[in-house]
């Protein structure tokens, strides 16, 4: 666009000017098939970002015939992929003393400064009476610490958008673990009768969770999937890290520690990385269950899930027959 800025008219509003920042159908762009319907202003730490609805009619896309991917989310590689193209946001995960860095997207500068804002606040914040509001310069450090978590937000989230846009050109089929992340990030203090341990460490891998915005990836995925029509599935966790990816059998034992998988089935044997054998499980398709529509679509409540399809009413089914989905325990 040429022109720097423009104008919008909100409703209850006005007309609120705003600073280009990419194309829009606007004057002769627009047409009945490529037009805005609709504008929203979001405030943020950083400011207030305008975003415009734009209704747009394009020809369906062909079915992806791209190769089939399992896709394992984790806290020190953010994404795992079974062929070995990991996905990695090339910051460390964990500080030099192991501790987990949750302002990995801060550059040294921007620790730096965080670091100085925190100790001014704490400073400010300890000088303050008891039932004293709270001073203008306290609000002012807590909007500087405010800013720059916006910041570093806004690079995660341009990392996750920049990395699911290539997954899903390249993969036809991906295939991800089902996680309850609400239960996942519950803290370990227990009760006063009934105390829980290693809060302190649980609590760091429950703002490592976090930071890492799991199902905002998963969200992600599936509507961009859709959009090129390729196929999200997710596989219920239980039993994951017992199964075999090569015979599909869940065998007691077979995870002797945490990094080696030995199949106890006799038909089998199968031995390696219980970190492959996961991503494996997912490739291949160990209780699928179709995630595609349920991230973009959100059904009536009081209406139940439909069943899944199954490898033997479902011919085109490209996973094995022997893998049968369950039943969805997930709603929209």
């Amino acid at each position: 666009m040429h022109r720097r800025w423009g104008m919008v008219n909100i409703p209850k509003l006005g007309r609120v000017r705003f600073r280009w920042t990419k194309g829009l159908p606007v004057g002769r762009r627009a047409t009945t098939g490529n037009r805005i319907t609709g504008a929203r202003l979001v405030k943020d730490a950083l400011g207030w970002p305008i975003a415009f609805r734009v209704q747009r009619i394009e020809p369906a896309p062909e079915p992806h015939t791209g190769p089939e991917v399992g896709i394992d989310v984790g806290v020190s590689i953010p994404l795992a992929l079974s062929d070995g193209n990991h996905a990695d946001h090339g910051r460390p995960a964990r500080l030099p003393d192991g501790r987990a860095d949750r302002d990995k997207w801060l550059g040294t500068g921007g620790k730096a400064t965080l670091l100085r804002l925190e100790h001014r606040a704490a400073h400010r914040k300890s000088r303050r009476r008891p039932g004293e509001k709270t001073s203008n310069r306290l609000k002012r450090t807590y909007e500087q610490i405010a800013s720059l978590r916006a910041r570093a937000k806004r690079r995660a989230t341009d990392w996750q958008h920049q990395t699911t846009t290539a997954l899903a050109r390249t993969y036809g089929v991906i295939v991800v673990e089902e996680l309850n992340i609400a239960n996942m990030v519950k803290s370990a203090r227990g009760t006063a009768a009934e105390p829980g341990s290693n809060v302190a460490t649980k609590a760091g891998l429950n703002r490592s969770i976090s930071q890492e915005a799991w199902g905002r990836t998963i969200t992600m995925l599936a509507y961009k999937t859709a959009q090129r029509r390729g196929h999200l599935h997710t596989v219920p966790a239980p039993g994951t890290s017992l199964a075999c990816h090569m015979c599909g059998h869940i065998t007691p034992g077979s995870r002797e520690d945490q990094a080696t998988f030995v199949c106890k089935n006799t038909g089998c044997g199968w031995e390696g990385n219980a970190d492959l054998n996961i991503l494996h499980l997912y490739r291949t398709g160990h209780a699928l269950v179709p995630a595609a529509g349920r991230a973009v679509v959100r059904r009536p409540r009081g209406v139940k899930p439909t069943t899944r399809l199954t490898p033997s009413n479902s011919p085109s089914h490209p996973y094995p027959p022997h893998l049968v989905e369950r039943p969805s325990r997930t709603s929209a």
